[in-house]
This record gives structure tokens, C-alpha cells and sequence, in this order.
């Protein structure tokens, strides 16, 4: 049942009785994420390509997991039957997995740049596909794409990433466009630094390393991924229901320096 129509959703909670799937579950933003809908009632499939993800349909009941590459199209499809065949429909989906890379633009390789686009741009099209077809099918529902800062400053020795986080907020916009008729709404949030591990595999310091980008925002500290699950919960409620289209910033104030 879709989340527009589902006579459960109330304005104090906004999403309980609705069925979600998040990406990029397992740590971080997904999985604060994965916490924030399940303490309000939604049922959720939680997916990423890290098989601890499974961890999360024991801590949580109304939680189910899948274990796949957010690239390929067989995930996104598997995700969404997921949703429809244990909870019954789907009216969520937050777009969260992301790959990150730091490199001059002139040493980035032809496979650094299809890599990050394969996470951050590819993958989020063919889940908010799959997700569309279903939930407009259901009446209407809502995707929330997970951005970043870089969806509209650009970020040195980021040419990859930057490219694929402007990529996701144009998409969103178009997400936006085409779904409104079916009552699909499409929102971004773009963050600032967040404390989580999106870099330990590229750096030993990788925590000490992202706190260090405190002074860059004005209120001189970095997010915490439960902040950012705040502002990604809000987007998939029924609170922002006149609200689609748009790319919100959490970014602590980064960009408007």
C-alpha cells in the first residue's frame, strides 16, 4: 500500500506502516537510516554489499536484507521483489550506497571514473527505476537520493565524484518530474563531511582525516550519520509531502562560505 494512501501514516511519525528499502545499509548513514524508519514503525530491506548487513534483521524486527552490488541491475531487482514479497509493497527508497575517490583529474583512470559513477550514479538509477514502476503501480511513494556538498561546489581531486553527486541531483530532478503525476515524490539530501567509513579503505587515519575538515563548516565540527538520518527520514515522511524535487543541504554551512 503506498505511503500516500496507507491510513497509518500520521503527521507525528510520518512513515509508520510504510515499507523501505535503503542501500547502503550496513554502517554509517544507511544504517542510522535503517534505525530511524524501523523506530517509527516501517519495515525495511536493507541492503549492501557487505554481508555484515545481515546483522540488522537480527537487531531488528520488520527489517529483511539483501547482500549485492548496488551497481548491478539483478540487485536493484532483488531489493525491490524483496520489498513486495515479505512486506507487501514499496513506498521508500533512500539511495544511500556511495564510493568515494580522490585523485587529480589528470592521474583518474577510465576505471576510477566507472567505478565511482557505476556506485554513485548507476546504481541509484536502476533502484529508483525498479523503485518507480512498482510504486506507481501502488499509487505513489517516495525516493529519497543521497548527494552531497559536491552536488553543487566542486571538490579538488574529486573529478569523478563530483561528476557522479551532480549526476544523482539531476536525476533526482528528473525522478521528480516524471513521478509527480503518479504521486512519486524524489528529493536529494547533500551533506557535508560526515564521520563515517567511507574512506578506510583508502586511508589508515580515515576518521582523524575526515575531522579534520571541521573548520570548513561554520559550525565547525563535522555530521554524525544520525543527523543526516534525521534529514533523510523527514524527506521519505509524509511531512514533506509538498516537497520534491529538491536538493537539501546538511552541510553544516559549507556552502554558503
Amino acid at each position: 500500500m503506498s505511503q500516500q494512501s496507507n491510513p497509518e501514516v500520521t503527521p507525528g511519525d510520518g512513515v509508520r506502516g510504510a515499507v523501505a528499502v535503503v542501500t547502503g545499509a550496513a554502517r554509517g548513514v544507511g544504517r542510522a537510516t535503517v534505525a530511524w524508519l524501523h523506530a517509527r514503525g516501517a519495515l525495511v530491506v536493507a541492503e549492501d554489499i557487505r554481508p555484515e548487513v545481515a546483522r540488522l534483521a537480527a537487531e531488528f524486527d520488520g527489517v529483511a536484507t539483501v547482500v549485492g552490488d548496488v551497481a548491478l541491475e539483478e540487485t536493484a531487482v532483488r531489493a525491490v521483489r524483496t520489498a513486495r514479497e515479505r512486506f507487501g509493497g514499496l513506498d521508500i527508497l533512500v539511495n544511500n550506497a556511495g564510493r568515494t575517490l580522490n585523485k587529480p583529474f589528470t592521474e583518474t583512470t577510465a576505471e576510477d571514473w566507472d567505478g565511482v559513477m557505476a556506485v554513485n550514479a548507476r546504481g541509484p538509477f536502476l533502484h529508483a527505476r525498479e523503485a518507480f514502476r512498482v510504486m506507481r503501480a501502488g499509487g505513489g511513494g517516495t525516493i529519497v537520493n543521497v548527494g552531497s556538498y559536491t552536488c553543487t561546489v566542486a571538490l579538488p581531486e574529486g573529478s569523478a565524484y563530483t561528476a557522479s553527486k551532480g549526476a544523482l541531483a539531476q536525476l533526482t530532478k528528473v525522478i521528480a518530474l516524471e513521478g509527480g503525476p503518479h504521486g512519486i515524490r524524489a528529493n536529494a539530501v547533500a551533506p557535508g563531511v560526515i564521520e563515517t567509513d567511507l574512506l578506510d579503505g583508502f586511508r589508515d587515519d580515515s576518521r582523524a582525516y575526515l575531522r579534520s575538515f571541521a573548520d570548513a563548516h561554520p559550525l565547525k565540527r563535522v555530521a554524525q550519520p544520525e543527523e543526516i538520518a534525521e534529514v533523510i527520514g523527514f524527506l521519505a515522511s509524509a511531512r514533506s509531502s509538498f516537497m520534491t524535487g529538491a536538493v537539501v543541504a546538511a552541510d553544516g554551512g559549507f556552502t554558503a562560505a
